[in-house]
């Protein structure tokens, strides 16, 4: 098989490449490129699943960042087991037809106890007293230690919340190289998430410093990666592109308004209680599966989907089997927000009574995805000054609330989830191997034999 290396370079699109990426402007005009069709909802771990086994949500089950574990009565974000996608991905594939194959994964996700040759993605150390320490599994296991005394610890920090920065992508592209001086495996997976922030807080705006300053960041450490990688097959690709924003829909107060939500009050502060609630939502950027546990209420819930400012259409069962949602994972719901609109998690109707952990960056206990983590708390009259302390009061053993995050979901200017209006403002692949993609437009199932072609043809 030949070498191949895949980087996603994630809210990558074509109307982003230009004069502010001349190393990607370069790869791109030697190479050829295609349009990717969307998948619903357009979201990391959903669109990751699909390149990687070539079907669709309704067969991998991979349905959103997140859903709800009935069994459990609970919502779940950014799992990691490899055994919750349910169809086989493409190293299983190509180990098959060469027992030679080998594949490294450098975080794209599910990524853990998968059969993948080798593997690193992030996994922090939550220790007893509440801290939050910056950590990676890998497989083999040694190769956490080595990486992390060769490059230094994994700057979680600047991987997500509002001190994202390109140290998070430059390691894992360090972290890619250095696995393939010592492993050279045949598929090299790597993971760029860097453009994702600044397009989430500013909008998709050329003309904003900060996303020139994200795309030249980026562009430097593609053209590292193209150097390094000369001699193999190239992809880049993205999940998906980033569609300026402006209207937050708050879909679970709509439903605790009309008395379908389940609360439960812990400490003066307030819980969705999602196996106690008629019907809640389940918030995904721009798409949000509505799990109705009382199906007598199902019309109303419909009805007041429909009727909420915000909301572009609602998936029935056969909604939802038309766009390849028809899973038991799946919400019996699915909301899609306009392209201007995105859906938040927030339940509670008064700021006062929010649970402890909205105001911070809290990725697991949160029952829906939170972008405004990307922000510090604009009220407060010194975020680092008041961070420093925090973290002065953990290192002295006391239990302190990194509670700096706003609650004002207005401030997010940028998402996705649903379909792109232009083909470049979505998802592309570009390839430096002439005839291994062409047409100009694949579907995102399409996406896993473009990278089979790449390894056998």
């Amino acid at each position: 098989m030949h070498k191949t290396i895949v980087i996603n370079a994630v809210g990558l699109t074509g109307s982003l490449i230009g004069e502010h990426t001349p190393n990607l402007a370069a790869f791109l005009k030697k190479g050829q490129a295609v349009s990717i069709g969307p998948v619903l909802p357009a979201v990391t771990t959903t669109v990751q699943s699909t390149y990687l086994t070539g079907a669709m949500p309704d067969e991998h089950g991979i349905v959103g960042n997140g859903w709800y574990f009935r069994d459990e009565c609970e919502i779940k974000f950014w799992r990691q087991a490899d055994g919750l996608v349910q169809r086989p991905r493409i190293w299983e594939k190509a180990r098959q037809i060469d027992p030679a194959f080998t594949c490294a994964n450098c975080f794209w996700w599910y990524a853990m106890y998968s059969r993948a040759d080798v593997t690193i993605t992030p996994r922090p150390m939550y220790p007893a007293d509440g801290r939050k320490l910056p950590d990676v599994w890998t497989n083999p296991p040694q190769l956490r230690f080595d990486l992390q005394m060769e490059l230094g610890q994994f700057p979680l920090f600047n991987f997500w919340g509002p001190a994202t920065s390109i140290a998070a992508t430059r390691w894992i592209a360090e972290s890619a190289i250095r696995i393939d001086r010592q492993f050279n495996p045949t598929l090299n997976l790597i993971y760029l998430p860097h453009l994702d922030y600044s397009l989430q807080k500013f909008g998709p705006d050329l003309a904003h410093p900060r996303i020139q300053q994200d795309l030249r960041e980026l562009d430097d450490v593609c053209g590292r990666l193209f150097e390094h990688f000369r001699k193999a097959r190239v992809v880049v690709l993205s999940e998906y592109g980033i569609s300026a924003v402006r209207r937050p829909v708050h879909l679970n107060r709509v439903f605790r308004q009309a008395g379908l939500l389940g609360i439960r009050e812990e400490l003066g502060r307030e819980l969705l209680d999602p196996g106690a609630s008629r019907a809640f939502a389940v918030a995904d950027h721009q798409v949000a599966h509505i799990y109705v546990n009382d199906a007598a209420s199902l019309d109303q819930v419909r009805e007041l989907i429909a009727k909420t400012p915000g909301v572009a259409e609602v998936l029935d069962a056969a909604g939802k089997q038309s766009r390849h949602l028809d899973h038991p994972r799946s919400g019996e719901l699915i909301a899609v927000a306009e392209p201007d609109a995105w859906f938040t998690y927030y339940y509670w109707l008064d700021d006062a009574r929010c649970p402890d952990f909205a105001r911070t960056v809290d990725i697991h206990r949160k029952p829906g995805y939170d972008p405004v983590e990307l922000f510090l708390d604009p009220s407060l009259a010194a975020p680092k000054l008041t961070i420093a302390w925090k973290l002065l009061q953990r290192k002295l053993g006391l239990r302190a609330i990194m509670n700096v995050i706003p609650l004002d979901a207005s401030l997010v200017k940028g998402s996705h989830g649903r379909a792109a209006a232009r083909d470049a403002d979505g998802p592309l692949l570009v390839t430096n191997q002439a005839g291994l993609a062409s047409g100009g437009h694949i579907e995102a199932a399409d996406v896993y034999s473009v990278l089979m072609e790449h390894l056998m043809r």
